[in-house]
């Protein structure tokens, strides 16, 4: 079974006007209202994903008597790959406010050729072993981070289902992970899909970088 896409900008919400806001070059100069707008699409990308949850039937004593509801019975893993995952993980875990956590640092090592390959430095992470896992960045471009990331979580268990969340993602990432990823215990998550990537493996129109839009540039090394 191949992976499952959802892929938020296609139906009208007022997830639209978050997303505007981190696109407009104007706006994200104000590095607060960016990591804002970043939390507030993680909320909605975790109520989404609230639905796929596991429910059950449970009894809620009122001051005045008793409820029969339908309430949710697992907290899931929230991965996020850092340092651009921070603000929309805190998003998502304001809502999953009982849910575990798993960070990756992760970075692009590039050559003298311009290419690169995904290093990763440190993983810190719960058993995973029959969890709903999210795994989240806000930029999908090749794919390459999301991918090398999965592999590494996998080692501290199975999740039941894994949910993989992007702000943006470019096609490419999309397919790529289709292609590393194709299992139909996974769904991939999108804000909004963009078409091109540049010869750097940026996405255009995008954003730019979300994690110096966030917390400031960093020094190259």
């Amino acid at each position: 079974m191949a992976m499952e896409i959802k892929i938020l900008d296609e139906r009208n919400s007022w997830f639209l006007r978050f997303m505007s806001e981190l696109r407009d070059r104007q706006i994200q100069r104000d590095s607060m209202r960016f990591r804002t707008n970043l939390r507030r699409i993680g909320e909605i990308f975790a109520y989404e994903i609230s639905k796929e949850l596991a429910y059950q039937m449970q009894t809620v004593q009122t001051p005045l008597g008793e409820k029969a509801m339908n309430l949710p019975v697992e907290d899931p893993v929230v991965a996020s790959i850092l340092r651009a995952g921070l603000s929309l993980h805190e998003g998502i875990l304001s809502f999953f406010d009982r849910a575990e956590n798993a960070f990756i640092s992760a970075y692009r090592k590039h050559d003298e050729t311009g290419a690169f390959q995904i290093k990763m430095d440190y993983v810190s992470c719960p058993d995973l072993q029959g969890k709903p896992l999210i795994l989240c960045d806000p930029m999908l471009a090749t794919g390459s981070s999301m991918a090398v990331c999965h592999k590494a979580l996998m080692e501290y268990g199975t999740p039941r289902h894994t949910h993989l969340v992007s702000v943006i993602a470019a096609q490419e990432g999309i397919d790529y992970l289709q292609k590393q990823i194709p299992s139909g215990d996974c769904t991939l998550w999108i804000g909004s899909v963009d078409e091109e990537l540049t010869a750097q493996s940026y996405i255009v129109p995008g954003l730019g970088d979300a994690g110096d839009l966030a917390f400031g540039k960093k020094l190259q090394n």
